[in-house]
């Protein structure tokens, strides 16, 4: 069964400085929790329609095992919102898309996702123990670290 997830966040930053942030492939593991020690495998050095990232990352925390992600970027507007799909992966199927829209002298950043994990009614009760709960606490990690990373940036 899919499954979905949303999120939004204000920034105080203009619409093209966010847009240009979340297009740079480089800026996606500092948004991720550091016990993942995500790292940029392959990408071009701005993402676009039709480009594939990799990236790799520990799905365990303390665990050595390293997972490989390729996202494809399938729609993409300039300022405005991208969405990726993985290609390959942990999932049997990930949609993720980036909306950016200039609101209250700042940007609202809005995630949907949409997911479903492997081996069928076992993947729903994974999701329902553990990876909806992992999603959330993701988005909520890179909520407190995008509004750092873009002050520094």
């Amino acid at each position: 069964m899919r499954h979905t997830f949303h999120s939004e966040q204000w920034v105080p930053h203009p619409r093209e400085r966010v847009f240009a942030f979340f297009a740079d492939p480089a800026n996606l593991p500092p948004l991720m929790p550091r016990w993942q020690r995500a790292r940029v495998e392959k990408a071009p050095d701005a993402a676009g329609e039709g480009s594939l990232i990799t990236i790799s990352f520990r799905p365990v925390p303390l665990l050595p095992l390293r997972l490989e992600w390729d996202a494809l970027i399938t729609e993409f507007r300039w300022n405005d919102f991208f969405c990726d799909e993985q290609r390959r992966g942990p999932f049997q199927y990930f949609r993720h898309c980036h909306r950016i829209r200039g609101e209250r002298n700042g940007t609202v950043v809005s995630d949907d996702v949409v997911y479903e994990l492997p081996f069928g009614v076992l993947g729903d009760v994974a999701n329902s123990l553990m990876m909806k709960r992992r999603i959330q606490s993701l988005f909520r990690h890179r909520q407190k670290m995008l509004p750092v990373l873009l002050q520094c940036g």
